[in-house]
């Protein structure tokens, strides 16, 4: 069982930065490749980045990339989203996922709103 918590989201300016984080309960998150969602309001939940278990591959959406920066500290068991120059659009809750196999957990989201 993995429990994840996501933080850092909230309210920024277009052209602002935020960081969010995902940390993650249990003691075999090392094992898990971790993402980053996106769900904006009235639309579809969306991957915006992706990294592997050990951090050696990454992936992000075509919206995202040159802005965002996906991380993570499996000592501090937590994935981290550098998120730069804001745009109105990136507006949406974001969630964090675990994936190993056929075990697959979810964060309960953070909002983040991009709005002048």
């Amino acid at each position: 069982q993995v429990q994840l918590v996501e933080s850092g989201g909230g309210l920024v300016q277009p052209g602002g930065s935020l960081r969010l984080s995902c940390a993650a309960s249990g003691r075999t998150f090392s094992r898990y490749a971790m993402g980053w969602f996106r769900q904006p309001p009235g639309k579809e939940r969306e991957l915006v980045a992706s990294i592997t278990w050990n951090g050696g591959n990454t992936y992000y959406a075509d919206s995202v990339k040159g802005r965002f920066t996906i991380s993570r500290d499996n000592a501090k068991n937590t994935v981290y989203l550098q998120m730069n120059s804001l745009k109105p659009e990136d507006t949406a809750v974001y969630y964090c996922k675990a994936r190993n196999g056929d075990y697959v957990y979810w964060g309960q989201g953070t909002q983040v709103t991009v709005s002048s």
